[in-house]
């Protein structure tokens, strides 16, 4: 669908819509067009933001698909009405009313959201998990480490910190990271650093040849993105995962949504770790 153009309309950042979207777009082989519109949290916001989507429908000889999440029902009700030329996903009508119903209470259908968010403890915490990983990527420091929920392990450039990212700011995870480097198989255990925390360490390695290619990107033409490199690395910090104990998985066909989803299934749901 090159020529389909999808519209994310919210009173706040768009997130929640943005999110479910993408959830349900995924499942198409499809790359229409994104138009992001937070903030839209009057009528005459939401008069101009139809006015935008016939205008699409229009110029493509076919409707947008509009994902909405808005909590004011005159609002919505501009978006939903007939006046709007595109397939319209109300993700309140679709899932807040009904809950509404079996619930036998009304939802708070606040405006603004956030500002509420960020006086909650769950948000202190999870600034706290970003500045935590932040101050541990790549082995920067191993301090604090008996306060890691988590201590990703592996080559360079296999994934760690993207993933350490995502769970900081996703689930409010202080996930540590740690690049197992030459010197590491050379005394073949983890470093000493590490040891205590063994039980918190999850690994990740990566295909030889995707990890070539990545590290090509970055110092094209290095021993260290060179293909011999690469293969005796993964294989060398496999073995010493193997042999300490640690799972792990290949990154390689993962996203890191799979991954996160792993870790927390098989190292922060185990009561032991």
């Amino acid at each position: 669908m090159p020529n389909r153009t999808v519209f994310y309309v919210s009173d706040g950042t768009g997130i929640t819509a943005e999110t479910f979207g993408h959830s349900i777009l995924a499942q198409f082989s499809a790359k229409p067009r994104h138009v992001r519109r937070p903030f839209i949290d009057s009528v005459d916001k939401a008069h101009k933001i139809v006015t935008e989507i016939n205008a699409v429908a229009a110029a493509e000889g076919r409707r947008p698909i509009v994902f909405i999440t808005l909590a004011r029902l005159d609002v919505r009700g501009i978006l939903t009405s007939d006046q709007c030329k595109g397939l319209v996903m109300d993700l309140f009508q679709a899932f807040v009313e009904p809950l509404e119903r079996e619930f036998g209470l009304k939802s708070n259908h606040r405006v603004g959201r956030f500002s509420d968010v960020a006086k909650s403890q769950e948000y202190n915490d999870r600034i706290e998990a970003i500045n935590f990983s932040l101050a541990h990527d790549d082995g920067q420091s191993s301090r604090n480490l008996e306060a890691a929920d988590v201590i990703l392990v592996g080559v360079s450039r296999s994934g760690k910190t993207p993933t350490s990212l995502y769970l900081a700011m996703q689930h409010g995870i202080k996930a540590a990271n740690y690049p197992l480097i030459p010197e590491d198989f050379e005394r073949g255990h983890l470093p000493s650093s590490l040891t205590p925390y063994k039980h918190k360490c999850f690994g990740l390695t990566i295909d030889p040849e995707r990890l070539a290619h990545i590290r090509n990107e970055r110092r094209p033409e290095s021993k260290y993105a060179s293909i011999e490199n690469c293969r005796y690395e993964v294989k060398q910090a496999e073995m010493l995962m193997k042999r300490s104990g640690i799972h792990w998985l290949s990154s390689t066909h993962k996203s890191i949504e799979e991954i996160a989803a792993t870790i927390l299934r098989d190292v922060l749901s185990d009561p032991t770790s």
